[in-house]
């Protein structure tokens, strides 16, 4: 199912602390995005820090309403897509077979963690979320990308400030854009949380119910798997297109997967051992050395 995105009904899904982040703030100036717009509330924000700070507080400031000028510009002409497609799925081992169409399916390996824990749990795979296959029941699983229009990626080329406010707000808006499609396909698309009642403060910081792992992240941790979620969902109907090391353009683009399971979590892979590389090599039918190149930060 494909969802397109005015600017402005995805703005309030912004998180602006990575926003900042990017721009060199560190997360408490990120806070003028909670603040009322008008000069009262903003000059009593300013007091709330150290003289020796006020100098970037008000800068934070400025930029903060730079950037809001921006989305009310960008929000005329272009608007941020997001795919999504709920499959029926299993485990088995540290593979998802995840049916593509009726009766055809793909094998979707993982890497599970690896490294010793000083209190015992247990090494996390994605996998485990996800009914076995011995259960003979089949369970769901979400595959997501989101992206902007490609021709925001060119705008104001001979601007460097507004070529860059323009790119950073474009990674938050993919982002924001996902956030919202989430909580849509949670309470009305797959229906599995249809009685959350959350703020964006709260979906911001992920206290709904289930995960959605991105590629990139630290517990999926292989670009090459975004050949895998393009079989899966055909990002070129959102305007995505990979590279033949599976980055994808526009830049400001996300996909991934979505998880329902109430224990599912958050997770490193960390460090994988020799053992393991060459058994996921295997199961993704790729050379060891075609994979060392997508885990090195993996490898011991």
């Amino acid at each position: 199912m494909i969802l397109s995105y005015k600017i402005h009904t995805v703005t309030p899904y912004i998180n602006w602390i990575y926003f900042f982040h990017a721009w060199g703030f560190q997360p408490r100036f990120a806070a003028i995005a909670n603040i009322h717009g008008c000069d009262a509330c903003r000059a009593s924000w300013l007091t709330t820090f150290p003289e020796e700070e006020r100098n970037k507080a008000s800068e934070a400031m400025q930029l903060f309403k730079e950037a809001n000028r921006m989305l009310d510009l960008l929000d005329r002409d272009y608007e941020v897509k997001t795919i999504f497609k709920l499959c029926k799925a299993n485990s088995d081992g540290d593979n998802l077979i995840i049916e593509k169409e009726k009766d055809r399916f793909i094998t979707f390996p993982l890497l599970r963690q690896q490294t010793p824990k000083r209190d015992g749990s247990p090494f996390l795979c994605l996998s485990d979320f996800i009914r076995p296959i011995s259960s003979d029941i089949p369970d769901t699983i979400g595959a997501f990308a989101s992206s902007i229009d490609a021709d925001m990626e060119g705008l104001y080329e001979q601007d460097p400030y507004k070529h860059l406010l323009v790119q950073t707000l474009s990674d938050r808006l993919a982002e924001a854009a996902t956030e919202k499609m989430h909580e849509y396909v949670r309470k009305e698309a797959w229906g599995y949380a249809k009685d959350e009642n959350l703020g964006i403060a709260d979906l911001l910081v992920e206290k709904y119910q289930g995960i959605r792992p991105a590629v990139g992240y630290p517990s999926l941790p292989d670009q090459s798997v975004n050949f895998l979620l393009d079989e899966l969902l055909d990002m070129k109907q959102i305007g995505i297109s990979l590279t033949e090391n599976g980055a994808m353009y526009p830049h400001a683009s996300v996909c991934g997967l979505m998880f329902s399971h109430p224990a599912s979590e958050y997770f490193s892979i960390g460090k994988i051992g020799e053992d393991q590389l060459e058994d996921y090599a295997r199961r993704r039918g790729k050379s060891i050395e075609e994979m060392c190149k997508f885990l090195a930060a993996n490898l011991q």
